[in-house]
C-alpha cells in the first residue's frame, strides 16, 4: 500500500508520497513542494535523504552497521579488506577465484609511474600528508582522463581498481616525503595492509619485516572504515560526481572533506587530547573539565553522532587494539596509560554511561596506530585509504542510474534590495 502525508500551505493541501525503506526509516518525498514555491529547511541535512542506496545501512540506536546486508562484526572477523572492497563494488561476496583475480588486479595497479611521483617534489617535509594525498589523487586524473566514459560500468570499475590500488602507495609516499626518505616500491608478494606498512617502514629490495599482527590489525581498521553511509566526505564525493567530474577529482574532494577534525581527523584529535593530558596523574583533572559545561575542553573519541548506544566498530577494534599493545610491549607508554584510564572511567562512571559517551572507533584506532609507531599526521591519510572503496562505490552507484546535479537550496535572510551608492557619496 502506498502511503502519503499531507501538507497544507496557504490553504492548499498537497499529498506527499512516503518512500518505503527495506530497513530503517521511511522518507517523505518533498520534491513536489517546489511547485508550491516552498523549500524544506534542514541545516546539516540531518533529516534529509539526498539519494537512495543499496550499499550501507546504519541503525545508530541499535548499534548496527552492515555492508550490502553483511554485519560489520562478521566481515571484520572472517574477511579481509580486499574482499570487502569487492563486496562494496559488486554488492556480492566474491568466490575464491574471483577474490584471487581481484587481488591480482589490485597488486598489478599499485605501482606509481616515476614521472608522476615527481608531484611530491612540490611539497616540503613539513607538508601535511593529507595535503599531499589530496593533490596526488587529483593528479591521477591527468593519467586516466583520455577515453574515460563515466557511464560505462567497465570504465568505472577500472577507475575503482586504480584508486584502491594506488591509494596505499600514494599514502606511503606522503609519509616517506614527510621524513625525507626515498620511496619504497610496492612488493607484489605482500598483502594489501602489509604492503602499505612495508612501503612506509621498509626498504626497496629488502624482505618485509612487518609483523603479521600489525598487518592484520591495520587490515581490520581498513574494513571498519570502508564505508559509513552518507557522511560528509561520501556526500562530497557524490556532490562532486554529480557534476560529471573526473572520478579522481571527485575522490580528491572527498579526501579534502575527510581532513576535517570533526570527520576523518577525529582519531588524530584523540592523540592530540592524550598529549594535552600528558600524564596519568592529570586524568581526573581533565575528566572534571569535560564535565564542566563552562569549559570548552572535550574528551575526543567518546560517543558518536550516529551511534546512540555503542559503536559496533569499536567493539571489534578493541580486541585488535589489545593484541597490538601486547605485541609491541608498550602498555607502560605514558599516553597509552592515560588512554587506558580514560577508557575505564568511560565504561564505569555513571556520568559517561548515562550520556552514552562510550569509547568509539576513533579512540581505539588512534591508540592502535600510536602503538604501531605510525605518526599522528598520518592517521587521517589511513582513514582515506580505508574509506576509498566506499567512496568509489557510492560514486559508481550514483552514475549507474538517473541522477541530478546536486543543488541545495537556502533560506535567504539578507537585504531585499539596495541601490548602489557611488564611491564619492559613501
Amino acid at each position: 500500500m502506498k502511503h502519503t502525508v499531507q501538507i497544507t500551505i496557504d490553504g492548499k493541501t498537497t499529498d506527499l508520497p512516503v518512500l518505503e525503506a527495506t530497513a530503517g526509516l521511511d522518507v517523505v518525498d518533498v520534491r513536489s513542494l517546489i511547485s508550491q514555491g516552498v523549500y524544506t529547511y534542514d541545516p546539516g541535512f540531518l533529516s534529509t535523504a539526498a539519494c537512495d542506496s543499496t550499499i550501507t545501512y546504519i541503525d545508530g540506536d541499535a548499534g548496527i552497521l552492515t555492508y550490502c546486508g553483511y554485519p560489520i562484526e562478521q566481515l571484520a572477523d572472517h574477511s579481509e579488506h580486499l574482499e570487502v572492497c569487492y563486496l562494496l563494488l559488486h554488492s556480492e561476496l566474491p568466490t575464491a577465484a574471483q577474490l584471487h583475480q581481484f587481488k591480482s588486479d589490485i597488486t598489478d595497479r599499485m605501482p606509481v609511474d616515476p614521472q608522476f611521483a615527481q608531484i611530491f617534489n612540490g611539497f616540503t617535509q613539513t607538508s601535511h600528508p593529507m595535503s599531499m594525498l589530496c593533490a596526488a589523487v587529483a593528479g591521477l586524473a591527468s593519467l586516466f582522463h583520455e577515453g574515460l566514459d563515466i557511464y560505462n560500468p567497465d570504465h568505472r570499475l577500472e577507475s575503482a581498481m586504480q584508486l584502491i590500488a594506488k591509494i596505499p602507495t600514494l599514502a606511503a609516499m606522503s609519509y616517506r616525503k614527510s621524513i625525507g626518505a626515498t620511496f619504497v616500491d610496492p612488493d607484489p608478494a605482500l598483502g594489501y595492509a602489509e604492503n602499505f606498512l612495508n612501503m612506509c617502514f621498509g626498504e626497496t629490495g629488502r624482505a618485509s619485516q612487518v609483523s603479521p599482527t600489525l598487518a592484520h590489525a591495520l587490515d581490520k581498521i581498513f574494513i571498519l572504515h570502508a564505508d559509513h553511509e552518507q557522511n560528509a566526505s561520501t556526500s562530497t564525493v557524490r556532490l562532486a560526481g554529480s557534476t560529471e567530474a573526473n572520478p579522481y577529482a571527485a575522490i580528491a574532494a572527498g579526501i579534502a572533506a575527510l581532513w576535517g577534525p570533526s570527520h576523518g581527523g577525529a582519531n588524530e584529535a584523540v592523540l592530540d587530547m592524550l598529549n594535552e593530558i600528558g600524564d596519568l596523574s592529570r586524568v581526573g583533572e581533565y575528566v572534571d573539565k569535560a564535565k564542566d559545561k563552562e569549559d570548552p575542553f572535550k574528551l575526543m573519541g567518546f560517543g558518536h553522532r550516529v551511534y546512540k548506544n555503542f559503536d559496533p566498530r569499536a567493539t571489534v577494534m578493541q580486541a585488535s587494539c589489545q593484541a597490538v599493545l601486547a605485541e609491541q610491549g608498550v602498555e607502560e607508554e605514558p599516553l597509552l596509560k592515560v588512554a587506558s584510564a580514560l577508557e575505564k572511567i568511560a565504561r564505569e562512571e555513571a556520568y559517561f554511561i548515562d550520556r552514552k559517551l562510550y569509547p568509539n572507533i576513533d579512540f581505539y584506532s588512534g591508540i592502535t596506530l600510536k602503538a604501531m609507531g605510525i605518526p599522528t599526521p598520518m592517521y587521517t591519510a589511513l582513514f582515506a585509504l580505508g574509506r576509498m572503496p566506499g567512496w568509489i562505490a557510492h560514486w559508481s552507484e550514483m552514475l549507474s542510474s538517473p541522477f541530478k546535479i546536486g543543488r541545495p537550496r537556502q533560506l535567504y535572510l539578507g537585504p531585499v534590495k539596495r541601490d548602489y551608492v557611488p564611491m564619492d557619496q559613501r
